[in-house]
């Protein structure tokens, strides 16, 4: 899974980075077919936004999410990606 993180009025730190793959790396224990990734982070005033588009087998999943500080605008942003590819993946079984 390649991903591509993209700030926007914030500068991308290592420890940002990191922090980022290693959260989005975690989703392919929920579905194995991401392709790749794309992930914007911005800062607008005293919000911060994290928001992403999996692009997987069967389209795209896009979320966003916004916090008082990135790390945790992140987590939330994984934890809709979870539920959302899960969704999906039962939608898939389904059929």
């Amino acid at each position: 899974m390649q991903i591509n993180l993209t700030g926007h009025h914030i500068e991308i730190t290592p420890a940002m980075r990191e922090y980022v793959e290693t959260k989005f790396n975690k989703l392919e224990r929920f579905f194995d077919k991401i392709n790749n990734v794309h992930v914007i982070l911005n800062v607008e005033k005293l919000e911060q936004i994290a928001e992403a588009t999996l692009h997987i087998n069967a389209g795209e999943i896009h979320a966003k999410a916004d916090s008082e500080n990135m790390y945790a605008a992140i987590d939330a942003l994984t934890d809709k990606l979870v539920r959302q590819l899960n969704k999906h993946k039962d939608k898939l079984n389904s059929h």
